[in-house]
């Protein structure tokens, strides 16, 4: 999102923290088990990725598909001012605390951002413009306070506004809309479909085949779509899409993306 580059992601910003602060769990994603706390053995001295551009190749697909929504850049240069966990060892807990309840916010600032941007929102504009506020307010906060944010309270708040939004941006679609929140799409044949305006929200779209179908005005948040093919799928318009899911799925050169996104180099 370029008008917001604290929501993307800076690894030369960042303190390796998702390379420290995470679980991984040996699967198709992580070809090792690593506790929260313990640095992943590819994390250099200069907390950069010493596999960097060999993850996928390496196993590590599931290090390809994060996005911390900036977060990381957050707590490392602002929340802890620039202090590091390897040479302010006292400072390492909070700091691998804090990764996840920033990540959390970012996540929702994006959204929120996206439905701020939108002429469909006008109505809201107003709403979304003071959780914005309140929700920086909390991710510029010092360290205890940030800890204490009542993640789950705010996100709650955050889900009227955008599911507002998403009512808003998919009546621009003509006819009925079909709602396909949390549906179990799983592998669904879905090639060339017309699933403009639809409600995706939370839909499990795991392998789904979406080659060239049109998902414009589409909502996404939250759709798992891991392993989807698509290839020549338009989401140019779609709402709440986010780069996570983006890089988890297989495109290609043909697929249509918002612009704030970026396409996967692993493509």
């Amino acid at each position: 999102m370029p008008d917001h580059p604290e929501l993307t992601a800076d690894c030369a910003s960042c303190f390796g923290l998702c390379c420290v602060a995470l679980t991984f769990t040996r699967s198709a994603d992580f070809a090792i088990d690593k506790d929260a706390g313990d640095p992943c053995p590819h994390l250099q001295p200069d907390f950069r990725c010493g596999i960097h551009d060999r993850l996928q190749s390496q196993g590590f697909s599931g290090c390809t598909g994060y996005d911390c929504f900036g977060a990381g850049q957050q707590v490392s240069q602002v929340t802890f001012g620039g202090r590091d966990w390897r040479s302010t060892p006292e400072v390492r807990e909070a700091m691998f605390a804090a990764l996840p309840v920033m990540r959390q916010l970012h996540e929702f600032l994006w959204y929120l951002t996206e439905a701020r941007a939108l002429d469909a929102t006008r109505e809201i504009h107003a709403a979304l413009d003071r959780a914005i506020t309140t929700t920086r307010t909390h991710a510029a906060a010092a360290p205890d306070e940030l800890l204490a944010t009542e993640v789950a309270g705010e996100r709650a708040k955050v889900d009227v506004l955008l599911t507002r939004s998403s009512e808003l941006v998919r009546a621009q679609v003509r006819g009925r809309k079909k709602d396909r929140r949390g549906a179990d799409l799983m592998g669904a044949k879905l090639s060339g479909a017309d699933l403009r305006g639809t409600n995706l929200r939370g839909a499990y779209l795991i392998a789904a085949e979406l080659r060239g179908a049109d998902l414009r005005h589409a909502d996404l948040l939250g759709a798992d779509l891991r392993a989807a093919d698509i290839r020549g799928t338009d989401f140019t318009t779609s709402l709440f899409l986010t780069q996570t899911q983006v890089n988890t799925a297989r495109g290609d050169d043909g697929t249509r993306l918002p612009a704030r996104l970026a396409r996967p180099a692993h493509w």
